[in-house]
């Protein structure tokens, strides 16, 4: 019996937006970012992110500032809010169609992110993915720093972090099936059996003609 891994990225691929994008808008609505030029900075490196060209690090010194004078207690909280609140209703109807029916089918999920872990996980966890994988982040004093923790699942960093998941079960997996938007995915494109581009950026769907890749639109 064959047994697939059905591995999703997140932001506009199971959700239409980017969900650092509205978790930075919430810190501000919040009163938490207080920076004056906090989201206009977070637009140019986030468009930079899209082009393939973001200094990740540069990017969680940045955007994760506002966070580090609050424990991570006070952190989830917010987090809680804001999946609950602002990112959940951004889903596509059409993946959570898909997440609904691989899991009615008892297909193991997971979803692997540039976020960081404490988003992605409570917006798995919402969406009913099993397993997540976002940015590790080093903690200090019961509060998260803005220095990332092992290898970040950020470009190759996916498929290493991938990699290093896989090695962890105890199950062996037939197929890796993968889903995103993104042209900093395409080493996990090329790594997964199958690849599946969701409203893909103009870079990625260039290879998507190339490798015959099913494109998709949500």
């Amino acid at each position: 019996m064959t047994k697939p891994l059905f591995v999703f990225d997140l932001d506009k691929t199971l959700v239409h937006g980017d969900c650092s994008m509205i978790w930075n808008q919430f810190l501000v609505d919040e009163g938490v970012a207080t920076q004056p030029n906090f989201l206009s900075e977070d637009k140019r490196l986030m468009a930079m992110y899209a082009l393939g060209d973001m200094d990740m690090q540069e990017y969680l010194d940045f955007s994760l500032n506002p966070i580090t004078e609050h424990s991570i207690i006070k952190v989830n909280q917010l987090v809680e809010k804001c999946v609950l609140q602002r990112i959940l209703k951004h889903v596509f109807p059409q993946a959570r169609d898909l997440l609904a029916q691989l899991k009615q089918d008892d297909v193991t999920t997971l979803v692997i992110s540039a976020s960081v872990h404490f988003l992605v996980k409570h917006v798995a966890n919402q969406l009913g993915i099993e397993h997540a994988i976002g940015i590790d982040l080093i903690e200090n004093n019961e509060r998260y720093t803005t220095k990332i923790s092992g290898i970040a699942s950020y470009q190759h960093g996916k498929v290493t972090r991938l990699k290093s998941w896989l090695k962890e079960q105890n199950v062996s997996y037939d197929r890796i099936i993968f889903y995103t938007d993104s042209i900093n995915d395409l080493p996990l494109c090329q790594y997964a059996d199958e690849v599946h581009l969701v409203n893909p950026c103009p870079q990625i769907r260039a290879y998507g003609f190339e490798n015959n890749w099913n494109i998709i639109n949500w």
